[in-house]
């Protein structure tokens, strides 16, 4: 009895810590999606073909190194953390299952990772969506037995999960004319698909305690620089922007749909395809100058990362597109802002909607 004393006044302090952050609304925050989100969880992943823990990526985050993260700066993970009061969450591969830094939460998020899990094969390694949701079991697990499970359960259901995914079911399977879905399926049935297999994740993350979802549409991908690249003439592809506005209405429809079926469920579609077009085609509304082309000067149909030798800008703060896929930190901040003042949004968490700034990356 004695030897079990120290473990369980442990397990109640660390209880007691949970409810009360609770109580004062310090939210706990995982992330899921895919180089957009990604913190550094691909750097641990030897054989994986998509990281970018290289310069120049990194060159404006905090001491100007690259860590993982797919921009010259920050995700917009970041600045929606920095917003809640929160440190950034860190990557899941960077923790042990002892670490309790799990219990202020977790990014999850992996470059080239989709909905599907054939998506991006090509990249050899990451963690498709259901992957991540295995690391989010494991992570509940763990949690578990430091806190108990009802302690548990109650963090996992106060707690805010960010997703953003289906881009690179896209760009990294559909559209690629030598992979296989792009073939077997005809767009109908491959949005049948999708949502099929979003329902049935969405629902295993329900089942593991999630329920504040917050799922991150589809921007207008057509108008991306690798897309723009593709279609000859430097405009955006109209059709791809067409898969993305059906991809985000059956999304969300997804989505009304579980939270009717799913006792206590708030799942929550954050539409930011209208927003981003303008900042697109009116960049210097929000202050930039440059939007059809990246700051690093790599609109290619292959490729498109910030490699060492690439010809940088030096205004990286007028660019919306820091590569040929990915915003700027700056276009970050601006998304982020978006996506926070989204009144559907604040309904999910009482922290989320006030009116915080993030410090700046510099």
């Amino acid at each position: 009895m004695e030897a079990l004393l120290p473990t369980l006044v442990m397990s109640l302090l660390l209880s007691a810590s949970i409810v009360t952050s609770t109580e004062t609304r310090k939210p706990v925050l995982y992330v899921f999606g895919d180089s957009l989100s990604d913190v550094g969880n691909n750097n641990y992943l030897i054989f994986s073909l998509a990281k970018s823990d290289y310069p120049w990526y990194g060159i404006d985050y905090y001491g100007g190194i690259p860590t993982g993260r797919f921009t010259n700066g920050r995700t917009i993970g970041d600045i929606i953390a920095a917003k809640l009061g929160i440190p950034s969450p860190p990557p899941y591969l960077s923790l042990s299952k002892y670490d309790d830094a799990m219990l202020k939460g977790v990014n999850y998020a992996s470059g080239g990772a989709g909905i599907l899990n054939e998506t991006g094969i090509y990249f050899i390694e990451k963690l498709s969506f259901d992957d991540q949701i295995g690391c989010y079991e494991e992570t509940k697990e763990a949690i578990t037995l430091k806190l108990g499970r009802v302690a548990s359960e109650k963090l996992s259901n106060e707690a805010i999960f960010l997703v953003g995914l289906g881009s690179n079911d896209y760009i990294n399977n559909f559209l690629r004319p030598f992979l296989a879905d792009g073939h077997i399926y005809t767009l109908e049935q491959f949005e049948d698909l999708l949502m099929n297999t979003l329902g049935g994740q969405l629902t295993r993350l329900y089942f593991a305690g999630a329920r504040k979802v917050i799922f991150h549409g589809l921007s207008p991908m057509g108008c991306i620089p690798s897309q723009r690249a593709m279609a000859g003439n430097g405009q955006c592809l109209d059709y791809v922007n067409d898969y993305v506005m059906r991809f985000n209405k059956r999304v969300k429809y997804l989505l009304s749909v579980l939270n009717s079926k799913l006792p206590g469920a708030q799942m929550t579609f954050a539409d930011c395809y209208d927003s981003v077009l303008d900042l697109i085609n009116r960049p210097e509304i929000y202050g930039f100058k440059i939007s059809h082309t990246s700051c690093c000067n790599v609109d290619t149909t292959v490729g498109g990362l910030c490699l060492p030798n690439s010809n940088l800008c030096s205004n990286r703060a007028e660019y919306v597109f820091w590569d040929a896929y990915h915003p700027t930190d700056a276009a970050n901040e601006v998304l982020a802002n978006i996506l926070f003042a989204d009144p559907e949004i604040a309904k999910v968490h009482p922290a989320l909607g006030r009116n915080a700034s993030p410090p700046s990356p510099r």
